[in-house]
């Protein structure tokens, strides 16, 4: 599996710091300008499980892809995104703005009767979207400033009051509907061809004996995405004509073909970096894929 990006990960990739109590403080929460982490100069979003929830005010145009859907959002949209999905942005224009927050379950879990998780809007398979207009965009980014303006503050009992201001949020969204027109995506499978490619390519290149392939069959994929495999099968075959295991193969075929020839590793180092677990098997799959032994290739 492709690892869950952790708020530790978060911190380091967007700021190069770390909050000091963020080893003690498993109810972490804090609350950002969008424009301070997207943009130029800045690395874009992964396409990865978070270990923290997120709420996102988001003005400009985008397409924000999760599991196997993605929604292409104008204006400003209200956006919620648990753990348990992975996701990612894509930025269709320049003029990006907004605010998001970002909190650990814990932040809640001593104060709400019941998990955060079962709320609409974060529960599995849930529609995580809401388009707002000139008004509703600008409440809500008046609740995200008072918590802006807040999390700065030195008042003991900020974070009841931050908490009350998120919970202010999520009920004035599940007043409304989830805007369903941004559930009609025209080519789901397309996207979900353009996701797992990127996923598989991001594994590449294999830069250290160390370094090892992870997602490796088309359930490890599907898992990734929190897709059935044979949907995801069918919407790769439906794309490109060739199936998942076949991409894959070829990919991991020609990795190791530039490992063999721009290297010194010997087999047995290229042969666990691609996630075999036996130089053997390593071997077979070599001459199945290129009609010669790595040694043949090599020599």
């Amino acid at each position: 599996m492709t690892k869950t990006e952790t708020l530790e990960d978060f911190y380091r990739q967007k700021f190069n710091w770390m909050p000091e109590n963020i080893k003690k403080d498993i109810g972490h929460f804090n609350v950002f300008r969008l424009e301070d982490c997207m943009g130029p100069g800045k690395p874009p979003v992964q396409y990865s499980r978070r270990d923290f929830y997120k709420i996102v005010l988001m003005r400009g145009r985008h397409i924000y892809h999760y599991a196997d859907k993605s929604l292409e959002v104008f204006g400003t949209t209200l956006l919620f995104f648990n753990p348990d999905v992975p996701y990612t942005f894509e930025p269709l224009s320049d003029d990006s703005s907004g605010y998001f927050c970002i909190f650990k379950e814990a932040f809640f879990s001593e104060h709400l009767k019941r998990s955060v998780r079962e709320l609409p809007m974060f529960a599995p398979g849930g529609k995580p979207g809401y388009v707002l207009n000139t008004a509703q965009d600008s409440y809500v980014a008046g609740v995200f400033e008072k918590m802006e303006e807040e999390i700065k503050s030195d008042y003991m009992y900020k974070y009841d009051l931050i908490r009350n201001y998120i919970t202010e949020i999520i009920h004035y969204a599940l007043k409304m509907q989830p805007t369903e027109n941004l559930y009609q995506h025209v080519d789901a499978n397309a996207r979900i061809t353009a996701v797992f490619t990127e996923l598989l390519e991001r594994q590449f290149p294999i830069e250290s004996p160390t370094q090892r392939f992870s997602l490796r069959s088309a359930r490890d994929f599907a898992e990734h995405l929190t897709v059935h495999v044979n949907h995801l099968n069918r919407a790769i075959r439906s794309t490109t004509g060739k199936t998942t295991t076949e991409h894959i193969f070829e990919r991991v075929a020609g990795e190791a073909r530039a490992l063999l020839k721009h290297t010194d590793w010997n087999i047995s180092e290229i042969s666990y970096c691609l996630g075999f677990e036996e130089p053997a098997h390593f071997n077979h799959f070599f001459k199945k894929q290129t009609n010669s032994t790595p040694s043949a290739f090599r020599g």
